[in-house]
């Protein structure tokens, strides 16, 4: 039976540690749906506007070997997400790991037999640290 992994990310300024996460859930399923972020839900729950628009941000998503669909996350509930895709594994950040709102998603997805897996968080680059070079560059 295929193996169906799931991932999220705003996948802004696409980084090393974007493709790792990418690279390293891939090794764990047979099948890789990949959601991007879109600019709306960025903004509404991280303020952030997304440098990259979210059209090519889903390009480049698309365009990695290891990314087997791509589809636009325009909602953070991951049991809606769930019931659309029925994933087997979902793959996420370990900075998640322990929180309360993970530790209630680990409970309702155990109970359909998903399995979450955390990776490491790339400390060296993230999005944020691009953010804030691109910043200091330009004053």
């Amino acid at each position: 039976m295929k193996k169906i992994g799931y991932t999220t990310g705003v996948f802004d300024m696409f980084h090393i540690g974007h493709l790792n996460v990418l690279k390293r859930a891939r090794l764990e399923c047979d099948y890789l749906i990949v959601g991007v972020t879109s600019d709306e839900l960025s903004l509404k729950a991280k303020n952030k506007q997304p440098i990259i628009p979210f059209s090519e941000r889903m390009e480049i998503v698309e365009a990695i070997k290891f990314v087997d669909e791509v589809v636009p996350q325009t909602s953070y509930d991951k049991m809606a997400a769930w019931n659309n895709l029925k994933f087997d594994m979902m793959f996420v950040g370990d900075d998640w790991q322990g929180t309360d709102k993970w530790l209630k998603i680990e409970k309702e997805f155990n109970e359909v037999g998903v399995e979450i897996m955390y990776f490491p968080y790339t400390t060296h680059t993230s999005s944020t640290i691009l953010r804030e070079a691109l910043g200091d560059l330009v004053k």
